[in-house]
């Protein structure tokens, strides 16, 4: 074979030779880079997360997945994962989760569609106002902004005129995100709150609603929720309230009282603290206290504009949680030396 044909088959297999491994680099890169995009991240754990301050830009946002070591793929894929996601500028800012066997293009996914975390607050049926604050200020994570506000303040800076916060926020759980205050919870639940207000009062039994105002009707439900835990007994002892309002005697409930004490109050009611007036104390004062007593939930709301008929004035408690209810006097005495007496030292 001539020397110029030796030659030029020479280069036709050095080409092929370089052409065979560019393709086998590019087939070697492309399924490392699908190993890349596919394959759980390390940094990826239960309780591992990462903030993405508003603004960032996807470069920002590379970089801190590497620095925080949740990946230590070369920046190179994280780019080439971008473009073919068409991820820049539409990643929202917030806090992500980055549960185990979380892959690249999941977290990419989530941070497109804004899937931040959602924390939970959850406020008890029957905490007082003061109870809240203290729950919200101890929630970490929210930005505190209310402590060092008196509750008029936040009363009023919430939407109440009168600046009595007790009663008007909606025991639920509140799902709120990073960067949210504690004021952004507490309006949530107030707003609930009067939602749920509303709908109760539109739709209260008017034969048996002794009470001429949604807020009358707000209080009456938080003296229901603090009497009892049981639901079947809520509409009984509702019952019982309205037809001493109608009957013009006083309600002489515990609850009253013991809110009326504040922080006097030891766990133990004695006669003497029946007999102390206060706003509140029922046993010294006619008709509903001045305010609710704590924060109803919607079974005592339902209670409060749907009475239970019936002749009981009274109810005393057994000590299992549950109450006897009497019509009469004579009636009461009895269950009372029955439940009550009888357990005294």
């Amino acid at each position: 074979m001539p020397a110029n044909q030796r030659g030029g088959a020479l280069l036709r297999v050095l080409a092929f030779l370089v052409l065979a491994g560019v393709v086998a680099l590019a087939i070697a890169s492309w399924r490392d880079y699908r190993r890349f995009t596919d394959s759980p991240m390390p940094g990826a754990r239960a309780d591992a997360t990462i903030d993405v301050a508003r603004g960032a830009r996807y470069r920002d946002i590379v970089r801190q997945i590497r620095r925080e070591r949740i990946s230590r793929a070369a920046p190179f894929y994280w780019r080439l994962l971008g473009r073919e996601m068409d991820i820049a500028g539409k990643v929202h800012a917030g806090e992500y989760s980055l549960p185990p066997g979380l892959t690249p293009r999941e977290l990419l996914r989530k941070m497109a569609a804004g899937d931040v975390v959602q924390h939970r607050f959850t406020i008890v049926d029957g905490w007082t106002f003061r109870q809240l604050r203290v729950a919200l200020a101890s929630e970490s994570g929210l930005v505190q902004t209310l402590p060092g506000l008196s509750d008029e303040d936040i009363a009023r800076k919430v939407g109440i005129d009168d600046g009595k916060p007790e009663g008007w926020f909606l025991p639920e759980t509140y799902s709120w995100i990073k960067g949210e205050s504690d004021f952004d919870v507490l309006a949530r639940s107030h707003a609930a709150m009067k939602k749920a207000l509303d709908k109760a009062w539109a739709a209260r039994d008017a034969a048996g609603v002794r009470i001429g105002t949604p807020y009358e009707a707000l209080i009456l439900a938080s003296i229901v929720e603090k009497e009892t835990g049981r639901g079947e007994e809520r509409p009984m002892i509702s019952g019982v309230f309205m037809r001493r309002l109608k009957f013009g005697m006083r309600l002489q409930t515990d609850p009253t009282v013991i809110y009326g004490m504040g922080a006097s109050y030891d766990g133990n009611i004695r006669k003497r603290d029946l007999e102390t007036d206060t706003p509140w104390n029922t046993y010294t004062r006619d008709g509903l206290p001045p305010t609710p007593i704590a924060l109803p939930g919607l079974p005592a709301l339902e209670a409060a504009t749907h009475p239970a008929p019936g002749d009981a004035l009274y109810f005393v408690a057994r000590g299992d949680g549950s109450h006897e209810f009497t019509s009469t006097l004579d009636e009461h005495n009895r269950a009372v030396r029955k439940y009550q007496l009888r357990r005294s030292p």
